[in-house]
C-alpha cells in the first residue's frame, strides 16, 4: 500500500434527510401511475367504501383524484398520516397477521414526496371536514374543507420533485391501461364495491370502467365478459386450512396469452409463479401449449400461513407450504374439467357460424389435426372389427336421440358425425373425438394397474442411436404396455405395445415417446406425471379412429355415449373442440330464417 493510499480519507457515513428517503421509499412503492390508483384505491377498501370514484387525467400523469364513501380520516391524524410508518391498520405486533389491504404506512407519505397530494375526508361522525396538502415532501397546516361524507384524495403533478423519473414513464395509453387493469383487479377482489374510473384529461369525460355492486359471478361477467361465466366452470375446495373458489373457463373457451388470469390470496390480487404455474399444469393435457385458460381464482386461507409483506408493492406472497397449495389448484381444477365430461363452450357455435359466413376470414378459428395419407391405415380395426365399405355419406335410419349429444344421422367424409339432438345437431370430428377417449383410457389403466399389453408375434427391431437406447431402457415402459429390449449397440427390440392400440406401427411408437422425452430431466411429482401423460397422448394418436375411417351407425352412436360419460371429451388432446353445437336457432339465423 502506498503513502497516498495510507493517507486517503474515508467518506463519512451520513443520515439521509427525511426528504430524500420518502423520495427513495416512492421509488419502490410507487413505480408509476397505476402504483399510486393502487395503493390509493386499497387504503379506499380499507376504509369500508362502498363506492369508489377515480379520475385520471394524462394517463395519471398530471391528475389522480380517488374519492370514496368510507370512514374518512379524524382531522388530528392528518399529519400523522403523512409521516411514515404511521398506519391505523395494524399495532405492529403481529406482521404475520395481516387482514388488510395495506399496512406499511408508507403510500401516503411516499406519494407527498414525489408529487402535489390533497387529502379532504371528514371522518364518521365529525361537524366538519378537513383537508391537508403536501408537495415535494412539505406538509401544510390542517385546514376547515367542504366534504359531505368519505374521503378525497388528490395527486397531481406524479414524479414533479424526481423529473427524472418521468423519463422512464410509458405512453399516454400505456399508462392509462395500467391504471385500468390495476382497477379491474381490485374490483374482482371486492364484487361488493362499485367502481369507476374516467379520464378527465383535457376537460373531457370518458367513461373507462365502470361498475355496480354485484355478486361475483356478475363482477367477472362485467370484467371478463358476459359470455364467461357460461362458458366457466364454478370451483370450490378445500384443504388443510387453505380454500380454492372461483371461475376457470373450460378448455375450449381459451385465449392467447395469459393476460386474462386474475390469482387472489385472501382477497388481495397477487401475481405469483407458483400459482400461474399450478394453473397452467392443470390444463396442461387439455390445451395447446400455445393456449391459455381465463380463470379467476380466489386462495383464502389464515393470514399466518402467508407472508404478504415480501415487496414494497404487495404484489408478491410466500406460502408457509407451497406444494399445499399448488397441489389444490391442480387438484381443485382438475376436478372441476372432470365433473364437465364433454362439455364445451358456447363460442364454439358462433365460431363455427361465423366462419360459414361470406365476410368471415378463410381460415378456421381452430383446425382439427389432420393425418398424412400414409398415417390412414388400419390401427382401429382391432378395436372395430367387421365393418363393412359405404360412400362418403352413409345416411343412418331415424333413431331417438339419445343424450346431450344426439343420434348419430351420418358420417361425411369418412370423419365427420353428423348428429340430431333434441334441440339442433351436433357436428363431431370423429378422429380428435376418439383420440381424446383413447387417451383417457389410457390414463385409466395406468392409474388403475398399469396398461395391459399385447404381445407381438415377431418382435420389431428399431435402431434409434445409443443415447436414446440408454434412455428408454431407464425408463419404467412395462406400466405404459411397452416392453422393450437391447438388441445390440443403439438399438432396441419392442415384444409387446399396449393392447388399447390394437395392430400399430412399434417404430412410429417408439419415436413419438422419443421426441416426447428428450431434453427432459425434471423428476417432480408434476413434472413426471405432466412427462407421463404427454407419452400417452402421443400414444393415443396411434389408436385412435383415422380420418378415412367408415364408421356404421352403431359405432357412431357409441362414440358419442363414451364422448358423454368420459372427461375432457369435449376436446381432443390438443386442446380443440371435438364437436360443434348448433341449436336451431343457430342453424335458422344461418338461413336468415330469425
Amino acid at each position: 500500500m502506498g503513502a497516498a493510499d495510507r493517507n486517503m480519507i474515508l467518506p463519512r457515513i451520513r443520515q439521509l434527510d427525511e426528504g430524500a428517503v420518502n423520495r427513495i421509499a416512492a421509488g419502490e412503492v410507487v413505480e408509476r401511475p397505476a402504483s399510486a390508483v393502487k395503493e390509493l384505491v386499497e387504503n379506499a377498501l380499507d376504509a369500508q367504501a362502498t363506492r369508489i370514484s377515480v379520475e385520471i387525467a394524462d394517463g395519471g400523469r398530471t391528475l389522480i383524484r380517488v374519492t370514496d364513501d368510507g370512514h374518512g380520516i379524524a382531522a388530528a391524524d392528518l399529519p400523522l398520516a403523512l409521516s411514515r410508518h404511521a398506519t391505523s391498520k395494524i399495532d405492529g405486533t403481529d406482521l404475520l397477521d395481516i387482514r388488510s389491504f395495506g399496512f406499511r404506512g408508507e403510500a401516503l407519505p411516499s406519494l407527498g414526496a414525489v408529487g402535489r397530494l390533497t387529502i379532504t375526508t371528514r371522518a364518521a361522525g365529525a361537524a366538519e371536514a378537513a383537508s391537508i396538502r403536501i408537495s415535494g415532501g412539505r406538509v401544510d397546516p390542517v385546514r376547515p374543507a367542504a366534504l359531505r361524507a368519505g374521503t378525497v384524495v388528490e395527486l397531481r403533478d406524479l414524479f414533479h420533485a424526481t423529473p427524472a423519473r418521468l423519463k422512464f414513464l410509458k405512453s399516454e395509453r400505456s399508462e392509462t391501461m395500467a391504471v385500468t387493469e390495476a382497477i379491474r383487479r381490485l374490483a374482482m377482489a371486492e364484487p361488493g364495491v362499485a367502481f369507476s374510473l374516467r379520464d378527465v384529461s383535457d376537460g373531457g369525460d370518458r367513461v373507462l370502467f365502470r361498475a355496480d355492486a354485484s355478486d361475483r359471478a356478475g363482477r367477472l361477467a362485467t370484467i371478463l365478459g358476459r359470455d364467461f361465466p357460461e362458458n366457466a366452470m364454478v370451483l370450490d375446495a378445500g384443504h388443510e386450512g387453505f380454500s380454492l373458489t372461483g371461475f376457470a373457463s373450460l378448455p375450449t373457451y381459451s385465449r392467447g396469452n395469459a393476460v386474462h388470469q386474475y390469482l387472489f390470496v385472501n382477497g388481495r390480487p397477487v401475481r405469483d409463479r407458483m400459482l400461474t404455474g399450478a394453473l397452467r399444469g392443470a390444463y396442461m393435457d387439455v390445451l395447446a401449449k400455445d393456449r391459455h385458460a381465463v380463470a379467476a381464482l380466489f386462495v383464502t386461507c389464515d393470514p399466518v400461513l402467508v407472508d404478504v409483506n415480501v415487496h414494497p408493492a404487495k404484489t408478491e406472497v410466500r406460502f408457509r407450504d407451497a406444494g399445499l397449495v399448488r397441489g389444490l389448484i391442480v387438484s381443485g381444477l382438475r376436478h372441476a374439467l372432470a365433473e364437465n365430461g364433454h362439455r364445451a363452450s358456447t363460442t364454439v357455435a358462433g365460431a363455427a357460424l361465423g366462419a360459414m359466413t361470406p365476410e368471415s376470414p378463410a381460415a378456421p378459428i381452430y383446425q382439427m389435426d389432420r393425418p398424412s395419407a400414409g398415417a390412414r391405415g388400419t390401427a382401429y380395426a382391432a378395436q372395430m372389427p367387421g365393418l363393412a365399405e359405404a360412400p362418403a355419406a352413409r345416411i343412418e335410419p331415424e333413431i331417438e336421440a339419445e343424450g346431450p349429444l344426439g343420434a348419430a344421422r351420418a358420417h361425411l367424409h369418412e370423419n365427420w358425425i353428423v348428429a340430431q339432438t333434441a334441440t339442433g345437431m351436433v357436428l363431431v370430428d370423429a378422429h380428435a373425438a376418439h383420440e381424446r377417449l383413447v387417451y383417457e383410457r389410457l390414463k385409466r389403466q395406468m392409474d388403475e394397474s398399469g396398461i395391459r399389453a399385447q404381445a407381438l408375434l415377431i418382435p420389431e427391431v428399431i435402431e434409434v442411436g445409443t443415447a436414446a437406447a440408454e434412455r428408454l431402457l431407464a425408463l419404467d415402459l412395462g406400466r405404459l404396455g411397452l416392453a422393450v429390449e437391447g438388441f445390440g449397440p443403439g438399438t432396441i427390440a419392442v415384444r409387446e405395445t399396449p393392447a388399447i392400440l390394437g395392430t400399430c406401427s412399434a417404430e412410429a411408437l417408439i419415436r413419438d415417446l422419443l421426441d416426447e422425452i428428450e431434453g427432459d430431466e425434471e423428476v417432480d411429482p408434476l413434472s413426471l406425471r405432466a412427462r407421463l401423460d404427454a407419452i400417452l397422448s402421443r400414444m393415443a394418436c396411434h389408436g385412435s379412429v383415422r380420418t378415412g375411417r367408415r364408421l356404421s351407425g352403431p359405432e357412431m352412436n357409441a362414440l358419442l355415449r363414451e364422448m358423454e360419460a368420459t372427461p375432457n371429451s369435449g376436446q381432443c388432446n390438443h386442446g380443440r373442440p371435438t364437436y360443434v353445437e348448433l341449436k336451431l336457432s343457430d342453424i335458422e339465423r344461418l338461413f336468415g330464417r330469425t
